[in-house]
């Protein structure tokens, strides 16, 4: 029996990872449709998973005892890194198809994931044990102890969002790789796509089969059984921050791992220089059409050089180009539905409704969504208070660093952050009293590698941390043994 429950036939996955051409389940009964945004198109079918379903795929799961040898791991991932690696273009235009984000975008997301199974398979190789010596007290004994690190004794549940169909999913299926976890995979049903292939990509390097399943449904039917099933003993899931409030009250007794959303800011000090401080606005807004969960979302600049940054952010948002996603010169495609594009068009009417200036955009048709500039925001508008989760640049301002902190640090959400100032007194201010997860400075607030630690607090979660490093630890138990010594 496949592990994967329900699953696409091979010839179609064939199709899907080779060629990324748009590929149909025909003779399912029960089908979620995946359509393009940009045209509406269908793009391909997939399962619809049931209750049923979701518990076989758990108990062939908990049923499998991985025994695959650190070095066996290191080669499965690393193979699938080469396999990922060799087939950029047709991955990429695939995710592309599902998502509506243009394939500069998708191209850069299908090399990162190279890079997180890359990291995934160096983990394998590092002495993940510790040792003590029993001797340090008057109470102590001739003894040693020792610790090490196993995989869950259960199986992970894993949810993941739209906005980057493979990093997002690859993220979480690495380090169990790395770890010998089993794992249920439950991929969101706006983009499933690209987390069958990665699984294909994974079974052809040589994965058992029961340690990832790959699970396509409607999480209305599906997803509390996600979240309850016996053999489930983590939940790791990334969204926004009313369903990861939900899972915690849900998944009662599981070790969670909730990275939620962000409200993101880049702050603009009066030493900087605008013009690079505005490249990063504009990367940090723009980029993956918005949709990330640590976009630039509110930009703070003193008061002082407001009026020439602002111009250089409309020059660099005007410049933007979107358009047809697949497009090789376009910079940004399309929001993931029409939906999303109707509520960032809401937003920021409303927003300028209530005295925020238009710069520039705020133009849609369909899921396509214009680079969008305002300024004169005030933290009470819903386009700053609530997570914009699109390409909108809200400028706002500050008269010190007093006050630019007070506002940063004055929403529900803490994930990351970025800064641009060459003072290290103001640096530093910004590292310990910035409530957020992340400080990078002169960078966007997304900037981290994928082997780094990375989280939020606050509505941004738990402060568990995500990144390969963090994933593996999180993904295992440590035991701890002693011996005479």
């Amino acid at each position: 029996m496949n592990a994967r429950v329900p699953v696409v036939n091979a010839p179609q996955r064939e199709a899907m990872r080779i060629a990324g051409e748009k590929v149909h389940a025909a003779g399912a009964e029960r089908v979620i449709e995946v359509r393009y945004p940009y045209t509406g198109e269908l793009v391909a079918t997939v399962p619809r998973a049931t209750v049923e379903d979701v518990r076989r795929a758990f108990r062939i799961a908990r049923e499998y005892k991985p025994v695959l040898t650190r070095y066996e791991r290191y080669r499965i991932l690393t193979k699938a890194g080469e396999i990922i690696a060799a087939r950029k273009e047709a991955i990429a235009r695939l995710i592309t198809l599902e998502s509506g984000l243009c394939i500069k975008d998708t191209l850069y997301e299908v090399g990162r994931a190279s890079d997180v199974l890359l990291f995934a398979a160096q983990q394998t190789m590092q002495d993940d044990g510790q040792s003590f010596s029993c001797d340090l007290t008057p109470h102590g004994r001739s003894r040693r102890v020792h610790t090490m690190r196993e995989p869950m004794q259960g199986v992970i549940s894993a949810i993941t969002p739209f906005n980057h169909p493979l990093n997002q999913v690859i993220h979480k299926v690495a380090p169990s790789v790395a770890t010998n976890n089993r794992m249920v995979l439950k991929p969101t049903e706006k983009t499933p796509l690209a987390a069958l292939v990665l699984a294909d990509v994974l079974y052809e390097a040589g994965l058992p089969p029961p340690m990832l399943s790959v699970l396509t449904g409607d999480p209305r039917e599906i997803a509390d059984e996600m979240l309850t099933n016996e053999h489930a003993d983590i939940v790791t899931f990334t969204g926004g921050v009313a369903i990861g409030k939900y899972i915690a009250s849900k998944a009662v007794y599981k070790r969670q791992i909730l990275e939620l959303g962000g409200n993101d800011p880049l702050i603009v000090m009066d030493d900087a220089d605008v013009a690079k401080a505005a490249e990063l606005a504009a990367n940090g807004s723009y980029k993956n059409s918005g949709q990330r969960c640590t976009a630039v979302k509110r930009i703070f600049v003193h008061e002082g050089i407001a009026a020439d940054f602002t111009e250089a952010l409309r020059a660099k948002t005007a410049a933007w180009r979107y358009g047809d996603p697949l497009d090789p010169a376009v910079d940004m495609g399309t929001v993931i539905d029409e939906r999303a594009a109707r509520l960032f068009e809401r937003r920021v009417g409303d927003a300028v409704a209530q005295g925020a200036r238009l710069l520039h955009g705020n133009r849609r048709d369909g899921a396509l969504y214009s680079p969008t500039l305002l300024d004169l925001v005030r933290p009470e508008m819903e386009v700053v208070r609530e997570e914009t989760f699109g390409p909108v640049s809200p400028v706002m301002t500050f008269t010190d660093i007093d006050d630019a902190i007070r506002q940063v640090n004055g929403t529900a959400f803490g994930l990351s952050s970025g800064v641009c100032t060459n003072r290290m007194d103001h640096v530093m201010r910004f590292v310990r009293e910035l409530e957020v997860g992340s400080v990078n400075i002169w960078e966007v607030p997304g900037y981290r590698l994928e082997v780094t630690p990375f989280g939020g607090i606050k509505d941004s979660g738990l402060g568990i941390k995500e990144g390969v490093q963090e994933c593996c630890k999180a993904f295992t138990n440590v035991k701890t043994y002693s011996i005479p010594w």
